[in-house]
């Protein structure tokens, strides 16, 4: 579970819930046309804007900000290192049993390419190929929730509109105002807190998570390609290291 996105989420509803408290009742701030408004809208323009799977998969994507994947970089370049000396004691053909003993279903794919004894440069392509592909949709999913940061405040200024020219329209009804001045002021309130407190923070989680992912298999794909090429594991392991923060590079022993 990540220690940020969700006690953020609702430390933030928290802190908006207290000081609504402090100045009256939460009951207040609920207006039936307001959420409709807003919610009702802001999914039907999504829906105009992105295909429905686009739609579909960014919502399940969202759980990917709720929950960690931790990337084991330093094992990794250790692993890799391990299979560069194999290959190079043994052969490429070598590889195909540690590929049925790893559980990185990316790294088994490309060991099993090289035990197969594809071309090289077919073999990187075939790599990158994929982690482009990932990237793209890892990008179709962030896009729902950019999606949700951009039109929220449209649909809450739109309501806004809606609520005024009924409140301007029954200026001689003192009773019809203050539901109109509701609708205009709450849809505001409410595409405001979809937008900065739901869209633009998971939108952002998510891409953070995508960027380990593709860097975790930009490592993989680099390390196979160096021992594609015959690479010193030494010179391999400088090389992986390079990419990484200190706190996550290997280190032969002495």
């Amino acid at each position: 579970m990540d220690k940020g996105t969700g006690p953020g989420i609702l430390t933030a509803f928290g802190l908006i819930a207290g000081s609504i408290l402090l100045g009256g009742s939460l009951l207040d701030f609920i207006d039936t046309p307001s959420v409709l408004l807003v919610v009702g809208c802001l999914t039907a323009t999504l829906l105009v804007a992105l295909p429905v799977e686009q739609v579909i998969g960014g919502v399940k994507a969202a759980k990917a900000a709720f929950f960690v994947v931790k990337f084991d970089s330093k094992g990794t370049v250790e692993l890799l290192a391990e299979l560069s000396n194999r290959a190079r004691r043994d052969g490429l053909l070598s590889l195909e049993e540690a590929a049925e003993d790893t559980d990185n279903e990316f790294l088994a794919r490309g060991l099993r390419m090289m035990a197969d004894g594809h071309d090289p440069t077919a073999i990187e392509s075939v790599l990158y190929d994929e982690i482009g592909k990932i990237e793209q949709r890892h990008g179709k999913n962030i896009g729902l929730w950019d999606g949700v940061t951009n039109y929220a405040p449209a649909m809450g200024l739109i309501g806004t509109l809606v609520g005024l020219v009924q409140m301007l329209k029954n200026l001689n009804d003192p009773s019809a105002i203050g539901p109109a001045m509701a609708v205009a002021l709450l849809t505001t309130f409410y595409g405001a807190i979809l937008a900065n407190i739901v869209g633009m923070p998971i939108a952002g989680k998510l891409k953070a998570r995508s960027e380990a992912e593709i860097a975790f298999k930009e490592l993989i794909a680099q390390g196979l390609v160096s021992i594609l090429g015959g690479e010193n594991p030494r010179f391999m392991i400088e090389r992986l290291n390079a990419t990484l923060p200190p706190e996550s590079r290997f280190e032969e022993a002495a």
